[in-house]
């Protein structure tokens, strides 16, 4: 079924629905473009796949188009995005001219004649170099800028200065040093979509058993990309310190994507890790892109974990905390604009796995302490971080960008 404006109605009420219908009036027909490396795993693939089509309801006439690389691209880019968090690059001839030579090769056969262009994240930044700019363009970027490689950051802010707008998920991330107007805009979630809506007992059941997930004891998971950035590892080292104490089980289910070459060797590496717990079936590795299954997983969690190193935003903290979940999770970038410590979940210094152990183990010894952080989690998710807010959000900057 095809969802509509209409359909979130019940959960955010008439307000929101009719503020959105009023900005949009402006827009009627006018033509919008998203690009971005990706029409499957992660965020941005799943914030464009409800953005688009409910930009597209309201009036607005939305396309979305994927950048296309070779495995030498995306093997670079994904070296890209860890420089911007901070990572160390060699930033060779070789990298920038096979950077470039992909928007060259893209921009032979890709028309844009929209009447504003948003481009998603570092891969197909340069793209504005390859085209007549007749329209406004903007630069959304979804990790944190905070002390990105100075070397690397140099070489694309030649790129981003032809901007209009850059589109920031934290006003942590503002950058002084870049003079482009720059707008802070959470991601969001789709509550209706098939990660995040509510699923029956029966289908729960059906999932767990389908993979092999026992309940006999308590479940701790955190779900998102096998990445450095998201520590397994340390998930799994904090996992052996709270099962010393609590018998419990560990579900590491992790998604890969086209533009994130790393992925497969990162999930090996955790593989090794976890050989003394196979034997009991008490840590279970899933790598299906199945959002279901997901779902099913949240919710029969009794302790959501995000020990990311670095986070942009963090969505399946979201997703969890819309869930109604309790929350252990790293107190960095955009995680911090999610859970207010010891409120709506906990914050942890994401090098220290004792307390995160320590937090962890509270909530499973205490379901009524997760039940309230649970409750209180959901509450700041459905005002703050779904994805009516996110269209309204885009609607006031076009309204501003385009003078509509």
């Amino acid at each position: 079924m095809r969802l509509s404006l209409d359909h979130y109605r019940k959960i955010v009420g008439d307000t929101i629905i009719s503020d959105i219908y009023k900005q949009a009036s402006g827009f009627y027909k006018r033509k919008i473009l998203h690009i971005n490396s990706t029409f499957y795993g992660g965020g941005v693939a799943e914030i464009l796949s409800a953005l688009v089509p409910l930009m597209n309801d309201v009036g607005i006439a939305a396309d979305w188009r994927m950048l296309r690389g070779s495995p030498d691209f995306f093997n670079m880019t994904k070296k890209f995005h860890n420089a911007l968090q901070g990572g160390p690059i060699n930033l060779t001839d070789m990298k920038r001219r096979v950077y470039i030579q992909t928007m060259i090769d893209f921009a032979s056969y890709c028309q844009i004649d929209q009447d504003c262009v948003i481009i998603h994240d570092p891969q197909p930044l340069p793209l504005i170099k390859f085209y007549t700019k007749t329209q406004p363009w903007i630069w959304r970027i979804h990790i944190d800028l905070s002390s990105p490689n100075e070397e690397l950051w140099d070489f694309l802010k030649e790129f981003i200065l032809k901007y209009d707008n850059v589109i920031l998920s934290s006003k942590e991330y503002r950058r002084k040093d870049l003079p482009v107007e720059q707008r802070i805009i959470p991601p969001a979630i789709d509550p209706l979509s098939v990660k995040n809506k509510d699923i029956n007992g029966k289908t729960i059941l059906k999932y767990l058993k389908k993979f092999n997930i026992p309940t006999d004891k308590p479940i701790i998971s955190q779900v998102s990309r096998f990445d450095k950035w998201k520590d397994p590892v340390g998930v799994i080292e904090t996992f052996k310190m709270v099962k010393e104490k609590v018998d419990c089980r560990l579900v590491l289910c992790g998604s890969s994507a086209i533009d994130d070459p790393e992925s497969h060797q990162m999930f090996t590496r955790v593989k090794r890790r976890i050989n003394n717990f196979i034997r009991n079936n008490d840590v279970i590795l899933i790598t299906s892109d199945n959002n279901i299954l997901v779902n099913v997983i949240q919710r029969s969690s009794a302790v959501i974990v995000q020990k990311s190193i670095r986070e942009g935003f963090g969505l399946s903290v979201t997703e969890a905390l819309w869930k109604k979940k309790p929350v252990v999770a790293s107190d960095v970038g955009g995680i911090r604009l999610q859970i207010k410590d010891g409120e709506s979940g906990f914050l942890v210094d994401p090098q220290d796995n004792n307390k995160f152990a320590e937090r962890i183990g509270a909530i499973l010894k205490d379901p009524k302490l997760g039940e309230s952080l649970g409750e209180r989690g959901h509450d700041f998710v459905k005002k703050n971080f779904l994805i009516t807010r996110l269209l309204l959000d885009y609607l006031n900057l076009l309204k501003e960008i385009m003078r509509a």
